[in-house]
């Protein structure tokens, strides 16, 4: 089985759930067992500021009006952080120099850190055995390589079409399909 992790997923029109219209997703396991991904370009009603007075942490005056974003509508309250700071003590390498972290303890130093850069997401999108196979095979998801600067460092509004562009894709022309059969 060809995996999907780590890559973008990027929501086809005949997807037709409100909660990924237009999403890229960041995959970060797929496999036997299931999926799961985070939504990277949906931005949440929150700051990092707002979020850092929450939790009473210190945050750098540069970050305080970034965005938090919706990770995905699974466990929409759990903390994801997508960055790039190798001296991070708990984190897990999704792709060279893109780190995913899920703790305060990580959070801290790096909502202190201005240089860094960082996404932070809340919840998660899943999918259960074979579903996600299921939902490429009627066209719902479009696959594309991720790179930790389009996913750090690009403009979330810009993401989907960006990358649809990348690839050769004209988004204008993109309709509702019945996908490969």
């Amino acid at each position: 089985m060809k995996t999907l992790a780590p890559g973008l997923l990027l929501a086809m029109p005949q997807l037709g759930d409100p909660n990924f219209h237009r999403s890229v997703v960041l995959m970060i396991e797929h496999g036997e067992t299931g999926s799961m991904g985070l939504v990277i370009n949906r931005g949440a009603p929150l700051t990092l500021g707002e979020l850092a007075r929450g939790q009473s942490m210190k945050i750098a005056s540069e970050r305080t009006q970034q965005s938090v974003f919706v990770g995905g509508p699974v466990e929409p309250h759990r903390g994801f952080i997508l960055h790039d700071v190798e001296g991070i003590a708990e984190k897990h390498t999704v792709l060279p120099g893109l780190f995913l972290s899920v703790t305060l303890d990580a959070l801290g130093p790096l909502l202190e850190n201005p240089t860094a850069n960082l996404r932070f997401c809340l919840g998660y999108a899943g999918w259960g055995p074979k579903q996600l196979e299921g939902e490429m095979a009627t066209g719902s998801w479009l696959f594309a390589e991720a790179s930790a600067q389009a996913i750090l460092e690009g403009n979330p509004a810009q993401l989907w079409e960006e990358t649809l562009k990348g690839m050769g894709v004209d988004p204008a022309m993109l309709m509702v399909g019945r996908g490969l059969h």
